[in-house]
């Protein structure tokens, strides 16, 4: 299984994947999302290091059952032939109703069929009101 764009990247190629997982984040599908990742990945999400899909759609799960009305926008920082780093910022709320934005950092590498064997994410967490949402 391939998921293009493959590396090496250039710029366009890594804009493209950037958009591909922003949209695929954005329908908030386990099963859909674990797809873009090696059968064996590995993550670092905050304080949690997990390995293989289904750990990602476990994880992916949780996250959403608490992260309500998720809203992201995903932007390209930096690419190499088969790694990228982006920039995200995303919106939710939880059970009770307060609104959060999260923003932080993610370094990718792909492998050669286009497939992320590895996703290291720093996020930090900020209470907003509602009125102060910029995203969704």
């Amino acid at each position: 299984m391939t998921r293009p764009p493959l590396p090496p990247f250039t710029r366009e190629t890594a804009l493209a994947k950037v958009q591909a997982a922003e949209d695929a984040w954005n329908t908030k599908d386990p099963e859909r999302i674990a797809l873009a990742y090696t059968p064996d990945s590995e993550w670092r999400n905050r304080d949690e290091f997990l390995v293989g899909r289904e750990a990602i759609k476990d994880f992916l799960k949780r996250k959403w059952a608490k992260e309500q009305a998720y809203c992201l926008v995903k932007d390209l920082w930096a690419f190499t032939d088969n790694r990228i780093a982006v920039r995200f910022t995303y919106e939710w709320h939880d059970s009770e109703g307060q609104w959060w934005r999260s923003h932080g950092n993610e370094m990718w590498e792909f492998d050669e069929a286009g497939l992320m064997r590895t996703r290291c994410a720093s996020i930090n967490d900020i209470a907003i009101k509602a009125s102060d949402r910029r995203l969704g």
